[in-house]
């Protein structure tokens, strides 16, 4: 049965603050060429994503054949790929839609008051019950190096892995020598294999990339640090390159 439609089934599209509203019965296209045309850029295909109404609820249908794209609630709990050929319903109220072409990422706003699903994070205490991983505490500069890591992603919902700093490059963010940067990092994942973490540990520079993307992925998926963190970064002088406090 076709669910009814109704004024609130409106979606709004936002782009670099230029909004498209959309009723149920029209489409909107992005690619090199469309509703939304990037045509400045060659590794986007002429129409690759595809936004419409059907059975009640707004979908994303990626008309592409090589390329992904993201949905991610603005909270950044749950995040889907769209892979080429897929097609996914728009179930938030507020979703973030990602994808990259070459070395270029663009982000839309999706906006829909007739949201089909709403993400909550857990509130009270533990639930009774074995735990699978035990409670870990941080120091405030082991909390900094989490953060240097994982700011693009917290900065930017959707963001893709890719954007995962160096370790030299999340150094030079704090202000840190290396070697201090390193050591605390090293204690991050220290603690969080102890408490049962994978993917932690490992040694050469392929083994301490893919340690870096772990730690960023849990960190974020489990809420350790979120956006409202960053405050913490922002707000600490960083300290002298040379410094190894």
């Amino acid at each position: 049965m076709t669910a009814p439609v109704t004024t609130s089934a409106a979606l709004a599209i936002d782009f670099a603050g230029e909004v498209t509203e959309l009723k149920p019965g029209s489409t909107f296209t992005i690619g090199r060429e469309g509703d939304l045309g990037l045509d400045d850029n060659p590794y986007l295909h002429r129409t690759f994503l595809v936004i419409s109404f059907h059975d009640g609820l707004w979908w994303v249908h990626n008309a592409g054949s090589r390329l992904a794209a993201g949905l991610t609630d603005v909270d950044g709990l749950m995040r889907t790929t769209l892979a080429p050929g897929a097609r996914l319903p728009v179930v938030f109220g507020r979703t973030s839609l990602t994808f990259s072409a070459g070395t270029t990422s663009y982000e839309l706003l999706l906006e829909c008051a007739s949201a089909a699903y709403l993400p909550s994070r857990a509130t009270g205490g533990t639930p009774e019950g074995d735990t699978t991983i035990a409670p870990t505490s941080f120091t405030e500069s082991q909390l900094l190096v989490v953060l240097a890591l994982a700011e693009p992603v917290l900065r930017r919902v959707g963001t893709g892995s890719s954007s995962v700093p160096t370790a030299v490059e999340a150094a030079r963010r704090l202000g840190w020598a290396q070697t201090r940067f390193n050591r605390k990092l090293d204690n991050v994942c220290d603690k969080l294999d102890r408490a049962g973490v994978s993917g932690l540990r490992g040694t050469g520079s392929t083994s301490a990339a893919n340690r870096r993307l772990r730690l960023v992925e849990y960190a974020v998926s489990s809420l350790l640090v979120t956006a409202a963190d960053l405050r913490l970064l922002d707000a600490t002088p960083t300290d002298p390159p040379g410094g190894d406090a």
